[in-house]
């Protein structure tokens, strides 16, 4: 009988989750696109520019992450711009790169209504900037995106990429969607290279 308590309390507490998981992709904004083909795991999507606010932070991709993600959320959230003001809503994915120096970039794309000129001023190490259109070639996944997923997801784009004749015209890029508190089998992750159009 006990054994049945936890088994119902383990099963709603799914649930739960679920429903929360649910209710985020339902009410986070995401950047539209055009998906130009498909097949498998992998992708090729039509970005339009994309108004973004990014920081650069040194270290681990782990501590650079969390780092940047704190600069970006107290600039959203109005906590530490020069004139303060309205919070700007939270989008996904969180975008993160690493750079020539080993260093780690993070974006936030911002919401769909800002441009760079309507972005409320940001503090001198954020930059606000437009990321122009271009073509990503994409592979989605759970998990909870170790540098070893990460690693094995982009070597398999890579691979899909070489045979199908596409050239990657840029760095790979990785796109996180969920909260940390997501459990990992129900978090989207994505491997995002910039490609040549047809």
């Amino acid at each position: 009988m006990r054994i049945g308590r936890w088994i119902a309390a383990g099963t709603g507490i799914a649930l739960v989750g679920a429903a929360a998981v649910y209710a985020q992709y339902r009410n986070t904004e995401e950047p539209e696109f055009t998906l130009v083909r498909a097949e498998g795991d992998f992708e090729l999507r039509d970005y339009p520019s994309l108004v973004v606010a990014e920081v650069t932070s040194s270290g681990d991709r782990q501590r650079a992450s969390g780092a940047s993600f704190r600069r970006l959320a107290a600039y959203i959230f109005a906590q530490d711009r020069p004139q303060g003001g309205e919070s700007i809503a939270m989008t996904a994915p969180v975008i993160q790169q690493e750079t020539d120096q080993g260093a780690w970039q993070m974006r936030f794309v911002m919401p769909a209504k800002y441009t760079l000129e309507t972005l409320p001023p940001a503090p001198a190490d954020i930059a606000l900037t437009e990321v122009p259109a271009r073509r990503m070639a994409a592979i989605r996944f759970a998990g909870n995106g170790s540098a070893g997923d990460l690693a094995a997801h982009e070597a398999s784009l890579r691979e899909w990429l070489a045979g199908q004749g596409i050239a990657p015209v840029g760095e790979a890029e990785y796109a996180f969607y969920d909260a940390p508190m997501v459990p990992g089998p129900l978090r989207r992750n994505e491997v995002l290279i910039p490609v040549a159009a047809d």
